[in-house]
């Protein structure tokens, strides 16, 4: 039997979950936790097989007692089971040592299978997951691009807090070729707000 410990704050979602697992004739629910510290408490407490963690959870996210319960015992593997699939959530999830991560609008023969995937020593990711970091590696391999001195001295200005017009008048140029230098900048860093571009041209080691 596969031991798992359910973690999500919704009870109903928790509950419901814990139903569908098991009715799986392999997968035993040993265990219910409706914050972070729970989960965290509850697997050390049970020493599961498997944790199927929530990542927006009150006291200690899912984040955070992912981490925790994977330092804590390196037997007991961490699956996130949510609803969100933004790049820098699933990264730190993977990073705090969560070997799988699916969305809960996944089909449920998806979910069983998941856990028996990761409880096996085996990586599960939805489809969009896994195509949304293939993407990432991608771009993170890719060459920095070049930007130019001027686009540079632009973004480092924007950095700043400087509006187009105080870039204008410290770089001696018109606001309009302000923008269109930002327009250049935000093509080659694949970006579309001045935000992104400079935090982008940071991660890249541009400024």
């Amino acid at each position: 039997m596969i031991r798992v410990i359910v973690a999500d704050d919704h009870p109903i979602v928790r509950g419901g979950i814990a139903m569908l697992l098991g009715a799986a004739g392999d997968i035993e629910v040993v265990g219910q936790a409706g914050n972070g510290e729970e989960a965290v408490a509850l697997a050390a407490a049970l020493d599961p097989d498997l944790v199927l963690m929530d990542l927006r959870m009150p006291l200690l996210d899912g984040v955070a007692a992912t981490a925790l319960i994977v330092a804590a015992n390196e037997r007991t593997r961490v699956l996130v089971l949510t609803t969100y699939e933004s790049d820098d959530q699933i990264l730190a999830a993977i990073a705090a040592g969560a070997s799988g991560y699916l969305l809960k609008a996944a089909p449920q023969a998806e979910i069983i299978e998941g856990v028996r995937s990761v409880a096996r020593g085996q990586t599960a990711l939805a489809p969009s997951i896994a195509a949304m970091l293939v993407q990432r590696v991608r771009v993170d391999a890719a060459p920095a691009p070049r930007l130019s001195a001027r686009e540079l001295d632009v973004l480092r200005l924007v950095s700043a807090g400087e509006s187009n017009p105080q870039i204008g008048r410290s770089l001696f140029i018109s606001e309009a070729t302000v923008k269109t230098h930002l327009l250049h900048a935000f093509e080659k860093l694949a970006v579309s707000d001045r935000t992104r571009a400079v935090t982008r041209a940071m991660e890249l080691g541009l400024l």
